[in-house]
């Protein structure tokens, strides 16, 4: 399983690398370049017309990995790899339309918050529904570190599931917010999951995941600092869409809150400010928000802010992993 998990790495990290040179090219032709919020950090206008909807950039990798590898998997009747590649496709779909009206338009702007909300929780919905139907999940809830399931009833875990997708989906794309920070910082939580697919002979999840840690580390190349292209809403949900999917189809949805600690901490600083703000009359706790924009105020630059970004996720990350070895 190992070596079929490697290959599926290595295709999705090649498939992406040349994409990478097709793609960004055709992007500055059709002149799809990303507009800077007016309320953000004035260092950010340098970055105004850099092409985004580079998503397409890794979505293109995983894609061709997860057909290739998978395709074996498939003649044995184990699809779950499917239906987590197909919840990442429907979530990154949610973010081209967003990313589309933003270019077309030519302003931040995109989906009205009910309209992009409205989607998302359709899509959850779907995905839930498909893999309790087709036994992929039950209704049973794993605690990490404790090493111990309860029982929810099978309404109150679609709450809970969708609570904890529509989270995850929306913390990624909060914390796209400087060059290469969410693809630094998904990159341990997928290499997470490979070891995890791995410990449990999981084939479907290890292929998607190592496909997914090859895409991310293809889309690094352009997207390191400074970033030659920007994964836009397009890779941002994408990239939601795979954890969360991953989480779930691996059974470890709770192991999250530790695994995406990064994530946690940029959507929380996010409605810290917000909450702050509103109950104080304009008063603020960060300089700005989310995280990494206040740290950037305070004098941090982007090289320091992804290395200790990746830093933490990976410590997470290694913690994460002791929490499930018990199981």
């Amino acid at each position: 399983m190992l070596i079929q998990v490697i290959i599926s790495l290595l295709i999705s990290l090649v498939v992406s690398v040349i994409a990478g040179f097709v793609y960004i090219p055709m992007l500055r032709r059709v002149k799809a370049g990303q507009s800077i919020r007016e309320d953000g950090p004035i260092w950010h206008t340098g970055k105004q017309g850099t092409p985004t909807i580079g998503g397409i950039i890794f979505i293109s990798g995983i894609v061709a990995a997860v057909s290739v590898m998978g395709f074996v998997q498939g003649q044995h009747g184990d699809i779950s790899h499917l239906f987590v590649l197909a919840c990442s496709l429907l979530y990154g779909l949610i973010g081209f339309i967003d990313d589309y009206k933003k270019v077309k338009l030519k302003q931040n702007l995109g989906l009205r918050v009910w309209q992009k909300f409205g989607l998302q929780f359709l899509v959850a919905v779907l995905f839930i529904f498909i893999m309790h139907h087709y036994g992929k999940i039950s209704s049973e809830v794993y605690v990490p570190f404790l090493n111990i399931s309860f029982q929810m009833p099978v309404i109150l875990y679609y709450v809970f599931a969708i609570f904890v997708i529509l989270g995850t989906v929306n913390s990624v794309n909060i914390t796209d917010g400087i060059d290469g920070l969410a693809t630094g910082v998904t990159v341990p939580v997928a290499v997470t999951f490979v070891f995890i697919a791995l410990l449990w002979g999981d084939f479907s999840s290890g292929i998607f995941a190592g496909a997914l840690v090859g895409g991310l580390v293809g889309f690094l190349f352009f997207n390191f600092h400074p970033a030659k292209v920007f994964m836009g809403d397009t890779g941002s949900l994408f990239l939601g869409g795979a954890v969360c999917a991953l989480a779930f189809a691996l059974d470890i949805p709770l192991l999250l809150i530790t695994l995406g600690v990064v994530y946690f901490v940029e959507t929380m600083s996010d409605i810290i400010q917000i909450g702050y703000f509103k109950l104080t009359n304009g008063k603020r706790v960060f300089k700005m928000a989310p995280l990494h924009h206040h740290l950037e105020m305070c004098g941090w630059n982007e090289y320091k802010i992804f290395t200790v970004a990746i830093s933490i996720s990976i410590v997470f990350a290694i913690i994460s992993y002791v929490g499930i070895m018990g199981r």
